[in-house]
């Protein structure tokens, strides 16, 4: 697990062994759901979200770049890593996020953008992780708010690699380009026609 350092008070210990702790109070999750350009906004607006950032996982290739991970033989995902504060956010709102920006009955990738790099999934860091992604999509299978069956998948962390500064913020740095792709790709559209209201 890529670590990010955090200067802490004098005296204090580091958070060694559990796997989801970065070190001080913060805490990383990580989430596929079709292009990480549309995944780090709804992030970014939480409060206790300290940064996300766009990459590739759980592949076997070292070093990916965009290019071999479009091309779809690498085994990446397109995901993102949040860092959060789970004092201020809890790893349950994350998930319920994650859920409500992907169609998770879509085995073949994310609205317009298909293959196994865009497939959905929850990438665990620890136990904890994993029992709540697991309970949040048993939850979501016994409510039944759509016909076809989820098939998201949950995963464990691997290493994470972040993709070309170009992708990062790219909502920011492009917001045309990035309402143009959104619109044209029809993710809100479809995520209406899932989630409805509640999207």
């Amino acid at each position: 697990m890529k670590i990010i350092p955090v200067f802490l008070l004098a005296g204090s210990a580091l958070l060694s062994s559990h796997a989801q702790a970065v070190e001080g109070d913060l805490a990383r999750a990580t989430f596929a759901g079709g292009c990480f350009w549309c995944m780090e906004p709804p992030y970014d607006k939480l409060d206790g979200v300290i940064s996300t950032t766009s990459g590739y996982t759980g592949g076997t290739k070292l070093n990916p770049t965009y290019e071999q991970v479009s091309g779809g033989h690498t085994g990446h995902f397109e995901a993102i890593e949040v860092l959060y504060d789970p004092k201020k956010v809890s790893y349950e709102k994350l998930l319920e996020v994650f859920w409500h920006n992907i169609d998770p009955t879509d085995q073949h990738g994310q609205f317009c953008d298909k293959g196994p790099q865009y497939r959905s999934a929850i990438f665990y860091h620890d136990e904890e992780q994993k029992r709540l992604a697991e309970q949040s999509k048993s939850a979501l299978v016994a409510s039944k708010p759509f016909k076809e069956p989820v098939v998201t998948e949950i995963l464990p962390a691997s290493e994470f690699y972040p993709a070309e500064e170009y992708h990062q913020d790219y909502y920011r740095k492009n917001p045309i380009r990035y309402k143009f792709y959104r619109g044209g790709c029809g993710r809100d559209q479809r995520l209406e026609a899932v989630w409805g209201s509640s999207y």
